[in-house]
């Protein structure tokens, strides 16, 4: 199992909070078979074309995190989140659509899709700043450990090794430890209360990452 490599002072107390989810993430079928090579291509097409629309409202997020912080540094920091997922990882699923020969991608959200895109911009938009700052981290923290688990168990060629490459990287792991300085700086200054809600943020963010993978797996679609 991949251990975190980077945590602060407060920072463990949060992932352990989710080390259950994240052992259910890294054995859920979705990453396994990613790893082996054997991930059906129906299922990881379905899945880069969601999250192809949700790294869109995730980056509306961070925009209005950037927005609502009062600190230049982490003004800058989270307009470079931004400028980041629209470089590296909007350049990783092009590649992935020339590929298969996506045209037209999917522009309905899933499910799972809707309700993390949507809870993220609640959160970021009506709750407090430190409540925003802990819901957007497991998308960083959690792919960056995924990331490096797969990395590492991989077989060699892989067909997915420019997914697995990205999030193993050394620029996405950067971009995660920088979150994770905001996420400790914002738990150091404020109330036991809004850590506490800061936690359940973290903690649900964590439950739809999960329920992402687990509706790609099952090319989930609305009912009725």
């Amino acid at each position: 199992m991949s251990h975190p490599q980077f945590l602060p002072r407060n920072a463990p107390d949060f992932w352990n909070h989710i080390q259950d989810l994240y052992t259910a993430i890294i054995h859920h079928p979705f990453n396994q078979e990613l790893a082996e090579g054997t991930l059906a291509r129906d299922r990881f097409l379905y899945y880069i074309q969601q999250d192809a629309l949700y790294l869109i409202e995730y980056g509306k997020a961070l925009s209005l995190l950037a927005a609502r912080s009062d600190s230049p540094k982490r003004m800058r920091d989270f307009i470079r989140f931004a400028s980041g997922i629209f470089t590296v990882e909007e350049a990783m699923h092009q590649i992935y659509f020339t590929e298969y020969g996506v045209k037209d991608p999917i522009q309905i959200k899933s499910p799972a899709c809707f309700a993390y895109t949507h809870f993220l911009l609640a959160t970021v938009s009506l709750r407090s700043y430190e409540e925003g700052v802990a819901s957007i981290l497991p998308c960083f923290w959690v792919y960056r450990e995924v990331g490096l688990f797969i990395y590492r168990a991989a077989v060699k060629p892989n067909p997915f090794e420019c997914w697995i490459e990205t999030y193993a990287g050394k620029d996405f792991g950067e971009a995660t430890e920088r979150a994770i300085e905001i996420l400790e700086e914002a738990v150091g200054s404020t109330s036991e209360l809004t850590r506490s809600r800061m936690l359940d943020a973290f903690v649900t963010s964590t439950r739809l990452e999960w329920l992402f993978w687990d509706s790609a797996y099952r090319m989930e679609k609305w009912k009725p």
